[in-house]
């Protein structure tokens, strides 16, 4: 059986940590690990998504809420209420719905304090890692029989009907993940006609159809040349000698968006190489089945701006195409001869040092997986033998996670940014004294989880922002500092500096909150906003450089309504607390945020959410933000369009469901068949909350709290529905514990809000 190991840094001598490893969740496979009972009920879990794989596409994270709740003993022994209809909602109905919720999920914390769980569902991500390793010699050391049943498990259960994968789960197909899933059934040992219910067959079939691999996107190009199934002919240049540019260049290094940036940092040098891997019998096949010509005949300088009608998302400006052809035809037949080859060898250096900076300030997992995989490579390609490679070999555990749907690799892991959310969602329900040792540890866990210091050494020059007091998305190995994510944390600690320190420990040292501080008023732009890694300082008009056709807005930095709107709600916090320190400049942060948030709201009085699905999403952010900084229904009038915005989209059971497509389409787009999700619910539930909606009219928020409480499962749990991540507008993620975390924080700000009056004379009595 499969199980979950938290803050186990193993015995890799490669490996190393800043803080014991706090925070890190690695899976491993026990061959005498569980009772026949325990693997039945595994592999019942497995069948069952199978069997519904078209209907739910984002996986209940099972496998270790299993190994958890037995681990923890944890057995539902309050009464599951319901909500007949025509029935009001009393104050204990939704108490006893919200401690049964509160209880479930307390019984999934880990050791350390935090909240594991999967942060997956890009299709794009695993494909390339397996590749790797076959050209590294690796995949049978990383890779051994257990872990490729379990890749192609998750990749049978993420196949659409017409024979493709898409973008992300719930996607459309498109030949990206298409052709990176089909090669990497191959490595694994499929043949041309193999895998379950002929996924090798629909599959090639799928791109063949459609003209062949000539038409993958940009990264796909990049892979496949690497892979040695597509001549670096046919990519657009990727010079490393951009790495060479002096800062005062309006495209520079230093200007772009930290993951483009690091994305085309080792994509760059494996370009300026032309590093192609063996040419295998397996990938001479391979180039028999991707393509409709023979190989050796394809123009290779005709297919470097194709890509598939169903891939393309961001076409390339015309502006771009003709850059790409000037460094096609005048500059990379330059680069690659003498003398200027001698200038190639110097930017491949300076590459190189980036690309070690980057991952020593990493622990080598790097700031994603997309990068992780192509530094790995590189370091590779480097020296085969050097500690750099088994550095990063000693990280790959990181990225992995098993679920009933198979092993996937994620994104970014997603530690401190979920257990932020979940911290919130307890502390709302007011019961420190049934879940004092809950909330105790998962204190201690952001205490040592904030980032202490700066990345080393002379940073500024290597293009990266101060750190010092953050908190990142995942761990504090990965050190990356995130503005939303350090706002959330820092609530959560501010939040517990007023509690009993007998009940929820010692409280942050305020030099430590000054630092927090410090990064969030660091990152303001001068528009009011917040970006989320460093400071939105480049020109907007690079994004017309954006080399990918999948992706929108990736070049540089942006300022977003969720980081804004958090930080608003953490400065508020302390400045009851710190009334003095840094008075003026936080007033105006506050002051010029709440413009920006004003300033970007929708015609129709929602905000665009740029992580999470996605009006609905933005609007409870910039709702939260707002009323936090001062702002009512009265004296606001991007509160009342925010208001009747979530009002006019509630369907007749009380709830909202959004699509995905809101986030590339950028237009409210509902779940077909109006159908209902309690996370997007939750959201708006709390919006309506944070605007007053309890005084006007209760109604809307009793029907929200109705279908919650009546949705609630046996054992406390939430039901898994529709994806509710998303990045770069147009891929999803799935967040595994949202279901749990924001259905509970609704509750609890709904008996708040809607059952205060029950509250107050509750406490009344027991102080009388």
């Amino acid at each position: 059986m499969w199980r979950l190991k938290v803050a186990d840094g193993g015995n890799d001598p490669y490996i190393y940590s800043t803080n014991n490893f706090l925070g890190r969740q690695t899976w491993e496979f026990d061959p005498d690990c569980g009772t026949p009972e325990e693997r039945a009920e595994v592999e019942a879990a497995r069948e069952n998504f199978w069997k519904n794989r078209y209907q739910v596409k984002p996986n209940s994270d099972l496998l270790w809420r299993m190994q958890f709740l037995r681990e923890n003993n944890f057995k539902q022994i309050i009464p599951q209420v319901k909500i007949g209809d025509g029935e009001e909602i009393t104050y204990e109905i939704a108490k006893t719905a919200m401690r049964r919720g509160a209880h479930f999920f307390s019984a999934l914390q880990a050791s350390d304090g935090h909240w594991p769980a999967e942060s997956a569902g890009s299709l794009y991500f695993l494909p390339p890692l397996v590749m790797c390793l076959y050209i590294t010699g690796h995949l049978d050391y990383i890779f051994p029989g257990e872990y490729r049943k379990e890749i192609l498990r998750y990749l049978y259960c993420h196949q659409n009907e017409d024979g493709g994968w898409g973008l992300h789960i719930e996607g459309h197909s498109i030949m990206f993940c298409t052709t990176l899933s089909y090669i990497c059934m191959r490595i694994l040992g499929k043949g041309p006609d193999g895998g379950r219910d002929n996924a090798c067959a629909r599959a090639r079939k799928w791109i063949r159809d459609r003209g062949g691999a000539t038409s993958i996107p940009s990264w796909g190009k990049t892979w496949l040349s690497i892979f040695g199934l597509f001549d670096w002919l046919g990519t657009n240049p990727m010079p490393p000698e951009f790495w060479l540019f002096p800062s005062f260049l309006p495209v520079h290094p230093a200007k772009m968006w930290c993951f483009c940036r690091l994305v085309y940092m080792p994509m760059s040098y494996l370009y300026g190489k032309r590093f192609v891997g063996p040419i295998t019998p397996l990938v001479l096949e391979l180039r028999e089945e991707l393509f409709l010509q023979p190989y050796n005949e394809i123009n290779w300088k005709k297919v470097r701006h194709l890509c598939a009608k169903e891939d393309l998302y961001y076409p390339h400006p015309l502006i771009q195409d003709l850059m790409w052809d000037s460094l096609y035809i005048c500059t990379e037949p330059l680069l690659t001869r003498w003398p200027f080859n001698k200038l190639r060898q110097k930017a491949l250096e300076v590459t190189m040092k980036h690309i070690h900076y980057e991952d020593e300030n990493s622990r080598y997992i790097t700031i994603g997986c997309v990068e992780k995989v192509l530094c790995m490579l590189s370091c590779w390609v480097e020296d085969p033998n050097g500690d750099y490679f088994k550095k990063h070999l000693a990280r790959i555990p990181d990225y992995l996670w098993v679920a009933e749907d198979g092993i996937k690799m994620q994104g970014s892991t997603s530690q401190e940014w979920d257990t932020g959310f979940a911290l919130q969602a307890l502390l709302a329900c007011n019961m420190t004294d049934e879940i004092g040792p809950i909330l105790k540890k998962g204190h201690e866990f952001l205490k040592e989880s904030q980032v202490k210091d700066n990345p080393s050494g002379d940073f500024k020059s290597m293009y990266r922002h101060i750190s010092k007091g953050s908190w990142t998305f995942a761990d504090p190995d990965q050190g990356w500092e995130v503005s939303d994510c350090t706002a959330e944390c820092l609530k959560c600690c501010l939040l517990f500096s007023i509690m009993p320190p007998e009940i929820v420990g010692m409280k942050v040292e305020a030099e430590r909150i000054f630092d927090s501080i410090n990064i969030i008023l660091s990152l303001q732009s001068k528009n009011g906003g917040l970006s989320a890694w460093e400071p939105a300082s480049s020109s907007k008009w690079l994004e017309l450089l954006n080399p990918t056709e999948i992706f929108e807005n990736l070049v540089v930095e942006h300022e977003y309504v969720e980081c804004t709107a958090s930080a608003i709600q953490a400065l508020v916090l302390f400045k009851k607390l710190y009334p003095e320190h840094r008075k003026n400049e936080i007033d105006d942060f506050i002051a010029n945020a709440v413009r920006f948030i004003e300033e970007i709201q929708m015609p129709d009085g929602s905000w665009y959410g740029n992580w999470g699905v996605c009006f609905i999403y933005g609007s409870w952010f910039a709702l939260g933000g707002l009323a936090a900084a001062g702002k009512t229904y009265n004296n606001c009038l991007a509160i009342r369009k925010a208001v009747e915005f979530l009002l006019n989209s509630q369907f007749n059971d009380g709830g909202w469901g959004e699509s995905y497509i809101s986030c590339p389409a950028k237009k409210y787009t509902t779940l077909g068949g109006h159908r209902s999700n309690l996370v997007h619910t939750a959201w708006a539930l709390m919006g309506l909350l944070y605007s007053g909606q309890a005084e006007r009219d209760p109604t809307p928020l009793h029907r929200a709290a109705k279908l919650l409480i009546n949705s609630q499962m046996e054992d406390g749990d939430f039901p898994q529905q529709e994806i509710t991540g998303v990045y770069l507008k147009n891929c999803m993620l799935h967040y595994a514990t949202f279901r749990n975390t924001f259905p509970l924080w609704a509750l609890a700000e709904y008996i708040n809000g809607c059952h205060s009056h029950v509250i107050q004379s509750s406490v009344g009595e027991k102080l009388g």
